[in-house]
């Protein structure tokens, strides 16, 4: 399969290695970095379609992990996805959406991202006004569960207000429960917030938030690192995670249980030399276990208001800890609400209790496949090669251990959650959209049949699914 754009536009070459790769892929930022875009997408269509070679050569030293038996298997890799690979298409999408793409090479581009080194993005496509980009260098990113308890939210909020008084940006991700209730807090004191997204800015998710994430487009700024049409897939959650590390100047886990995905920030940023604080909880409240583990363990320092926030991402002798302003109000740790059942997966009883899941223990490889499954209907091999953006051996052998664990099942020309009717034991998918949707109207996450949004040319089934936050 020829490439049918021109790969010397650095935009559509931005854009294709994000369509090509899932977020963090070392081995296609070292060739990039090696080459370049265009080159390395030269390169890699002589390797996938066998092509005569251009001159494009690599060098034997160059640093793609085992060498050359990484670049093949990555090869194979982005070459399930050649049928998926359209940037004008999708730049088009974000045209009609009203978004901006932008690279590394623009005076725009977040240079705190390049600390990321080969795990950072190849473009970010924006919903909103660019130039909130430039906030981003008083920022603090809040995080936390998505089943938040009330003291959690209000602590969130309570944070989020007084940070934008101090005139820092806040960051999360745009989820339930605590990221939604620092957007609140932020966008209540008229401030700037920004939520990075795990899927493409046309799928906008959570369906419960979409008029929240709607006016922070409106005041703020959406950003993603994959294309229109990405599904916000469990393991792009995790890899968004290190794009908020990455974008702040401090990360705050304001209430998180032991398995939250919140706790993947907080160890992003300490990999990133980034400070981080977490605010305590009550030690009867599994909603907090992780929060107090990160303080325990030293990773992170008690934060209980917004002067310490602050204090974390501040400038030296501009942002150190005094008197709060007039009329502001130290944090009360009002435990209201933090007797109720709000850990993630996490069973009553003593700390550390969680439930084990159906997933534990599946090779990175198995949990693409598992989170490529529609929640509802089927789909075919074809089709999951190209969403999972593995090998079809790599698929097959995968679908072999799901369907032995009964996570999957073969049903007719192609394969299924596993389960009478289908209902997996991949937790946490849902339906997307409605069936036969088309051309850049935005599709939210939820409920909905096995159809949805797709970009126009692109076939096949459409589908969100839900992830550990």
């Amino acid at each position: 399969m020829r490439l049918n754009f021109d790969p010397r536009d650095p935009l559509l070459a931005a854009a294709a290695w994000s369509r090509l790769t899932e977020p963090g892929d070392a081995v296609a930022h070292t060739l990039v970095e090696h080459l370049g875009a265009a080159d390395a997408l030269a390169w890699f269509e002589e390797q996938a379609t066998g092509l005569p070679p251009s001159g494009s050569g690599l060098p034997a030293t160059l640093g793609c992990g085992d060498g050359p038996a990484a670049l093949s298997a990555a090869v194979a890799r982005w070459a399930s996805r050649l049928p998926l690979l359209d940037p004008p298409a999708d730049l088009e999408v974000l045209r009609r959406l009203g978004g901006t793409l932008i690279t590394p090479e623009l005076a725009s581009w977040p240079r705190r991202l390049d600390d990321l080194g080969q795990g950072a993005p190849f473009a970010l496509w924006l919903l909103g006004d660019p130039k909130v980009l430039e906030a981003l260098e008083r920022s603090v990113a809040l995080v936390g569960a998505r089943a938040a308890t009330a003291y959690g939210e209000q602590v969130a909020a309570s944070l989020a207000g007084g940070l934008t008084d101090r005139r820092f940006a806040v960051v999360s991700g745009g989820a339930y429960g605590i990221d939604a209730a620092a957007h609140r807090g932020s966008l209540a004191a008229g401030g700037v917030t920004v939520a990075v997204m795990a899927g493409g800015v046309d799928r906008l998710y959570p369906r419960g938030n979409l008029n929240l994430i709607e006016s922070i487009e409106r005041t703020g700024l959406i950003i993603s690192e994959v294309p229109p049409d990405a599904s916000p897939m469990k393991q792009r959650f995790l890899s968004r995670n290190r794009l908020i590390a990455a974008l702040t100047g401090a990360t705050v886990v304001v209430e998180a249980a032991w398995r939250s995905g919140a706790l993947s920030t907080a160890r992003h940023a300490a990999s990133l030399l980034r400070p981080v604080g977490a605010v305590p909880g009550p030690v009867t409240s599994m909603a907090s276990a992780g929060c107090n583990q990160l303080l325990r363990d030293g990773v992170a320092v008690c934060v209980t208001d917004a002067a310490e926030a602050a204090e974390l991402a501040g400038t030296i002798g501009g942002d150190l800890l005094g008197p709060a302003p007039p009329g502001a109000e130290r944090l009360g740790l009002d435990r209201a609400g933090s007797d109720r059942p709000g850990s993630d997966r996490s069973e009553p009883g003593l700390p550390g209790a969680t439930v084990a899941r159906p997933s534990d223990g599946l090779d990175p490889t198995s949990l693409a496949v598992l989170d490529s499954l529609p929640a509802r209907g089927l789909i075919t091999l074809e089709r999951l090669v190209a969403e999972a953006g593995q090998p079809l051996p790599a698929v097959l052998a995968a679908l072999g251990l799901l369907e032995l664990r009964g996570l999957v099942r073969a049903d007719g020309p192609g394969w299924r959650l596993g389960g009478p009717g289908g209902a997996g034991a991949s937790a946490g998918s849902v339906g997307v959209g409605s069936p036969g949707g088309a051309g850049a109207s935005r599709v939210s996450a939820g409920g909905g049949g096995p159809g949805g949004a797709a970009i126009p040319g692109r076939a096949g089934p459409r589908r969100q699914t839900g992830s550990d936050e």
